[in-house]
């Protein structure tokens, strides 16, 4: 199923909180003198623009990175991802989000390695244009969750892997768990970060489930949602699992979910969940 463009959603409220975890995480990882290997499974096209027919449809953006643009103060993690927007924007004026791929890209260094992986042909093709022939990148035509198995173990013994299907095949929740199980088998040191979007709640309580029977040690959560929720009213919150986080996750998210809540919930009706799923013993 080829059909879901992230062109349409790029810097919404799910973006800001994917993206703030991904940022915090890669300058976490980046500072041990030892390359990392980074994968994206669902990269996207990379970059978008804000101005453009996509975003413009039906303005997501507004939910997000719009709002925070020009607020004086934030917490450190969203200060980190908003710096990085800043610098892809000429003279201030909001036009450019970078995807996780252009984010992961800015802040590898050169003896990182980073894997991307996206179907759709038009935005593969503008993947491979962002990433410019960066030699340090590989840009693969192919579905990220089945080839994740053969990039670990990873050559450089430490990895940081994203995780953030569509879920527009419902099987996606069920092929996601069932993936990460396998990875965590193959490389159980390994980062590994899942993005959910709350559509159906019953869907995140199974996966949560899954992976607290799975075995799997030392897995966190957290979760802003902009309202209660719905049955009726789309993706009302979006959350990450993150198995083996930085130690500093924790207290990154104890700062930003409230303010979250606080700035780009709906009326106050927002809320956020930061919950150790495993133990880490």
């Amino acid at each position: 199923m080829l059909s879901y463009r992230h062109g349409f959603h790029a810097g919404n409220h799910a973006d800001i909180l994917k993206h703030a975890v991904l940022v915090h995480m890669l300058e976490y990882m980046t500072q041990k003198d030892k390359p990392l290997r980074i994968i994206d499974t669902h990269a996207g096209a990379g970059v978008y623009k804000l101005n453009g027919p996509q975003a413009q449809k039906n303005r997501e953006f507004d939910t997000g990175i719009g709002p925070l643009w020009t607020l004086p103060q934030a917490p450190a993690a969203i200060n980190r991802l908003l710096d990085l927007v800043k610098n892809l924007n000429d003279r201030g004026n909001l036009q450019i989000y970078p995807g996780s791929p252009l984010i992961a890209q800015t802040l590898m260094r050169s003896i990182d390695r980073l894997f991307l992986h996206e179907l759709h042909p038009a935005d593969y093709q503008f993947l491979r244009d962002a990433m410019r022939s960066d030699k340090r990148v590989k840009v693969l035509n192919e579905d990220g969750l089945t080839n994740l198995q053969a990039l670990l173990p990873p050559l450089e013994r430490r990895a940081l892997v994203l995780i953030d299907p569509s879920y527009e095949i419902k099987s996606d929740y069920q092929q996601v768990i069932k993936q990460v199980i396998s990875a965590h088998k193959r490389f159980a040191v390994g980062t590994i970060a899942i993005w959910y979007p709350v559509v159906n709640r019953l869907r995140i309580d199974e996966m949560e489930l899954a992976l607290k029977k799975s075995g799997i040690k030392n897995i966190q959560l957290m979760e802003f949602a902009t309202a209660p929720d719905s049955l009726e009213h789309g993706m009302t919150a979006s959350g990450m699992i993150v198995i083996n986080p930085p130690w500093t996750l924790w207290a990154a998210m104890e700062e930003t979910l409230p303010w979250l809540v606080d700035n780009l919930s709906e009326a106050g009706q927002g809320f956020y969940r930061l919950e150790q799923l495993v133990a880490e013993n």
